[in-house]
């Protein structure tokens, strides 16, 4: 660890109003994990037929170590995979399993496949019906890891997963185990394909419908081509790099490309170190321990210098309450304010992931974080030592795992730069909050005179009635598109991708547009002024169920306001609409997932469907603010 770690004041600040505000809750997590430590694993409390039935299919020589006496019994690693071979960032992760397991054999652990969890694509479900599935995917992801890890078998556990709601569902269910330390293993990018600014231009072409679908699918198949993340910089991509930052990868892993000698190396080492974390070792490192206030606090601190995904906004909150730490939007946006932005990775510039991680990746940018003081360097990893590890990259010296020195200047400084030569002062993700309640917008992608924006609005529930107003010719004319009854408990809160194209066209025609909505965009939502996750949500008789057709709205994200100039007293005595969403309660599985919008949370509580029940009454609720 770095033993004497210079922070920088305003995080110091925010850290300890964190750890102030979190101590009860935190307080309590940490008891009851701590409780749950025993000695080594709980196969000792097991029945011989219990022990007898969770060995049955393992070959001979693991059987005989695990049916050893319990002091003496060696680690047994849990493997917690959302492999399917529909999804291309996850196929790679079929043979991982295997790789964990000889590399375990090899330190004299053993390693068992303790349950596979689901795993959507939303790059397929984008406008579709079943992406009124997808946010809650990570509550159900993180349960399925719960059952996973529940048979009292293991020491540790391994948790291969990529894309965007599966990475924060795993890291919940481990933290719900978090007496066990954890490891977390990603595939990596695909080949970079057509060029992003290429894939945009034709996807608004599209829009405007000056080409043909067989022409924009022969684009779209250029761009997503092969086993691997997709390379542009949205939710799956940031989840790596949280995991990065925060610890959780062994160092550099995150951008190594599938089916390649390193990253099947730096598998097989992932399963090498969870085996030395395990209780009754000299690091021991439960994944509970791990994940503390400071840790949150560098995953917003990646997330704003990276110019990461606004999905995070509500992961992130949701993953830190699942080890008692609550945060808000206010730590997002004070952070952002002394944040410097270091990478321009698509939609926030032209290049893609795999640019970014040849100019340096994530490792350039963690050590310029620490030498400017924003990052804490004093915390656990799973690399046994603190957030330096995490500054070196890995590399095959022969047959050998190495890690070296990510180089002292980025090699393309249209992609990466120092905190010196900042792309701009700040993370370029604000807190909005007025009349119309709170709001995060990303603005590292939004030229700077598009970032203040007052017109008439026109509502809309749903995306598909814009897109059905853009083809009649209605929308031509600065506007303010409010698209409501979008959030957790409406419909389970789907990304608005398809909105992306026809703002873009409707921005490059010279008019002045931004939307408000209590729904999310795309992690890779770009230069259109996007005011996301209005909380509380219309449903929930939110501010934005006041608004009118015509009315004015401001969208000021250098102020950080968020205002419909309505008169105060015609604006207290509108009625709210009540919406319908009953054409959102059944088919393709919804009527399944009833009771997740019913009791979901507002987007800054992190729409958890479910809560830590002994310390639900201790969560903060953030009241609408006056705007400022």
């Amino acid at each position: 660890m770095d033993p004497k770690p210079t922070v920088h004041p305003v995080v110091a600040d925010i850290t300890q109003r964190i750890v102030d505000r979190s101590a009860h809750t935190r307080g309590l997590y940490l008891r009851r994990i701590r409780a749950a430590f025993g000695s080594k694993v709980q196969r000792s409390q097991l029945s011989c037929t219990n022990l007898a039935h969770a060995i049955a299919a393992m070959p001979a020589p693991a059987k005989g170590r695990l049916v050893q006496l319990q002091e003496l019994s060696p680690p047994n690693l849990a493997i917690v995979s959302a492999y399917n071979d529909m999804l291309s960032a996850h196929q790679p992760l079929q043979e991982f399993p295997q790789w964990i397991k000889q590399a375990a054999a090899e330190v004299g652990a053993t390693a068992q496949f303790a349950g596979g969890v689901p795993a959507m694509c939303d790059g397929v479900t984008q406008g579709q019906p079943s992406m009124e599935l997808s946010l809650f995917s990570r509550d159900v992801i993180a349960m399925a890891t719960a059952v996973a890890l529940t048979h009292q078998m293991f020491d540790a556990a391994l948790y291969l997963g990529v894309c965007d709601k599966i990475v924060p569902g795993l890291l919940i269910g481990a933290l719900s185990f978090g007496h066990l330390p954890a490891v977390f293993v990603p595939g990596g990018p695909m080949a970079s394909g057509m060029p992003n600014d290429e894939k945009a231009r034709i996807r608004q072409r599209y829009a405007e419908g000056l080409i043909t679908r067989e022409q924009l699918l022969e684009a779209e198949t250029r761009s997503y081509h092969s086993a691997g993340t997709c390379t542009f910089y949205g939710t799956a991509n940031s989840n790596q790099m949280l995991m990065e930052v925060m610890g959780l990868h062994v160092p550099g892993t995150a951008f190594v490309p599938p089916n390649t000698e390193l990253r099947k190396a730096l598998t097989m080492e992932a399963a090498r170190r969870a085996a030395t974390l395990c209780h009754g070792g000299p690091q021991f490192t439960p994944v509970g321990e791990m994940i503390d206030e400071r840790s949150v606090i560098n995953g917003i601190v990646g997330l704003l210098a990276t110019g990461g995904s606004t999905n995070h906004t509500i992961h992130l909150v949701a993953m830190a309450r699942a080890a008692g730490i609550q945060i808000d939007w206010n730590d997002f946006d004070d952070l952002s304010r002394v944040v410097p932005l270091l990478a321009r990775v698509y939609p926030n510039g032209s290049a893609d992931v795999n640019h970014f991680h040849a100019a340096g990746g994530v490792g350039f940018v963690i050590r310029e974080l620490l030498d400017a003081g924003l990052l804490h360097g004093d915390v656990l990893t799973v690399a046994g030592e603190g957030l330096r590890a995490y500054t070196r990259e890995p590399w095959l010296d022969g047959q050998r795992l190495a890690w070296r020195d990510v180089p002292a200047e980025p090699l393309d400084d249209s992609v990466l730069r120092p905190v010196a030569r900042a792309f701009s002062a700040d993370g370029g993700l604000k807190l909005l909050s007025g009349n119309l309640g709170r709001a995060v917008i990303k603005v590292s992608a939004v030229k700077p005179e598009q970032r203040v924006i007052t017109a008439p609005a026109r509502v809309f529930d749903s995306q598909d009635e814009l897109l059905a107003a853009f083809k009649r010719g209605e929308l031509e004319r600065d506007l303010v598109a409010v698209i409501r009854f979008q959030g957790p408990r409406a419909n389970g809160m789907p990304e608005l991708h398809k909105l992306t194209p026809t703002l873009g066209v409707l921005q490059d025609r010279g008019f002045k547009v931004a939307l408000v909505t209590d729904g999310r965009m795309s992690g890779a939502s770009g230069k259109v002024p996007a005011a996301i996750h209005v909380t509380p949500e219309a449903v929930s008789g939110g501010p934005l169920a006041r608004v009118r057709d015509g009315d004015l709205v401001t969208v000021d994200a250098e102020r950080g306001v968020l205002l419909a100039q309505v008169p105060q007293h015609e604006w207290e005595a509108r009625r709210a609409e009540p919406g319908d969403t009953s054409a959102h309660e059944y088919g393709w599985g919804r009527e399944l997932f009833s009771s997740f919008r019913r009791h979901a949370d507002g987007a800054e509580q992190g729409a958890a469907s479910f809560a830590h029940p002994d310390y639900e009454h201790e969560l903060a609720r953030v009241p609408v603010e006056a705007a400022r």
